[in-house]
């Protein structure tokens, strides 16, 4: 739930800062990826804390070769698409590249899902409910690629 909660702050935060004046905010798409940007700074990181890594390599597909590498590769991406997403020029095609590596890392979330794996402690997101909330994070993604 905790990229949800980002998405959702950091569109508010930013959206407010725009009605606010601060031009670069003024508008539904600068805000979106400010909101954006935050989410993957929460699940980028978590890539590389030490309790969560754990987790989240342990939630790579079996069938996959060094899960250690692949979450550190896609903990590098998302944090780089996170400073993407803040460069104007580059926010639309970085938003694509992001909707692809959702896509491309949801078969981990069915996977845990499907084992009864645990994130933190807690048992992972439902497969409905982080199904749900894949969708919007994608919907958002593709706004912004999109979007005006």
């Amino acid at each position: 739930m905790a990229p949800l909660i980002a998405l959702l702050v950091g569109f508010v935060a930013a959206r407010t800062a725009g009605l606010l004046g601060v031009d670069a905010l003024d508008g539904w798409h600068p805000a979106l990826r400010v909101g954006l940007a935050l989410l993957f700074v929460v699940t980028g990181t978590a890539h590389f804390a030490p309790q969560r890594r754990a987790d989240l390599i342990a939630m790579v597909p079996t069938a996959l070769p060094r899960p250690d590498l692949l979450v550190t590769i896609t903990g590098v991406l998302e944090l780089a698409g996170a400073v993407g997403l803040l460069i104007p020029a580059a926010a639309r095609w970085t938003a694509a590249g992001l909707a692809l590596l959702m896509l491309a890392m949801f078969p981990a979330n069915v996977s845990a899902a499907r084992r009864g794996l645990t994130l933190g402690g807690r048992p992972v997101t439902p497969l409905g409910i982080r199904t749900v909330l894949q969708v919007v994070f994608i919907a958002t993604a593709l706004a912004i690629s999109f979007g005006s």
